[in-house]
């Protein structure tokens, strides 16, 4: 990969970082009132599937889509004017922290519905092949999402019908506090895209190299008329399932098990390999970081002084008497 995308991937996962960082933060302060769903931890996955995607590439995310909106180009004062259900954010302060929107990007938005998205994508998909225009559609879900019928009726039409979409599952586990084994017979969600006729693999989600590499393979695959893929990506939220809470001991996650992937740092590891390689120094570090911050700062004060929706405002976008 040329240097400049590998710095865009390291930049992009420093930026989902630390954002989410601030969300945190912040959310103390109880200004921020929609639930909140972090993926600090789990960035590589984001960053190294949308580094390959067109801007008219479509996207769909769930309740844990800040990674997926800001890796794909999303606006990020309209985020977090968003998360602030503000006016001037991205659903115009309808939707919150879980309806996260760019169609300027590509972003047709997000559900909180567990596996809701999946058909969503499939859809669009569909429409890309009967328009024949060339687009993408990825759909991010979470290991959750393979319990609900949807995943299965989605992947076997898309199969059927060689569509150009990509399913990337996020499993980092849990669905919610409930542990994947107590969930599903085994550790085996990439099979079933091979019981349905596609590609289905399990690899690495906190090497974003090896994200990338299978992620630009699915995506040439759907360019070149081949149908979908599933990609399931290992990986892990350092943080609960919902809000800032770890979510860590007795009845919920194993310290030792949390530990062990805090250890597994998907950007520690990529700064490493780069700055081993020659491509990052600590001057650049030092600068990518000190953009990043201010962009942050940008957009929390674009969304702390945005008006809120007034009263006389709440019927505005309802299509229905």
């Amino acid at each position: 990969m040329e240097k400049s995308k590998l710095i865009e991937m390291y930049r992009t996962m420093r930026l989902i970082r630390l954002i989410e960082q601030r969300i945190n933060d912040e959310y103390k302060y109880d200004e921020i009132k929609t639930p909140i769903h972090l993926s600090i931890g789990q960035e590589a996955v984001a960053a190294g599937v949308c580094i390959h995607l067109r801007k008219d590439d479509y996207i769909f995310g769930t309740h844990r889509s800040h990674s997926q909106y800001i890796a794909k180009g999303g606006d990020i004062k309209k985020m977090i004017a968003e998360l602030y259900l503000r006016k001037t954010g991205c659903a115009y302060g309808r939707g919150g922290s879980m309806h996260l929107v760019d169609p300027d990007v590509g972003i047709l938005g997000s559900s909180a519905i567990v596996g809701g998205s999946i058909p969503l994508g499939t859809g669009t998909a569909l429409a890309s092949k009967l328009l024949n225009n060339d687009r993408v559609t990825v759909v991010f879900f979470g290991d959750g999402a393979v319990d609900e019928g949807t995943f299965h009726e989605s992947l076997n039409f898309a199969a059927l019908k060689k569509l150009p979409v990509v399913y990337v599952c996020e499993n980092n586990f849990y669905a919610i506090n409930s542990h994947q084994l107590a969930r599903q017979v085994g550790d085996n969600i990439y099979k079933w895209a091979q019981n349905y006729g596609m590609p289905g693999y399990q690899i690495d989600g906190n090497d974003v190299l090896e994200v990338s590499d299978y992620a630009e393979k699915a995506i040439s695959r759907c360019r070149n008329g081949e149908g979908p893929t599933l990609i399931e990506c290992l990986t892990y939220r350092w943080k609960g399932h919902i809000g800032t809470v770890d979510d860590v001991g007795e009845g919920y996650r194993p310290k030792e098990e949390y530990d062990y992937w805090i250890s597994k740092c998907p950007i520690k590891r990529f700064t490493e390999y780069l700055k081993n390689m020659g491509v990052l120094t600590d001057e650049l570090i030092k600068n990518i970081d000190q953009e990043i911050y201010d962009l942050i700062e940008e957009a929390f004060c674009f969304a702390q002084n945005s008006p809120k929706p007034s009263p006389d405002e709440l019927l505005n976008f309802v299509y229905a008497d």
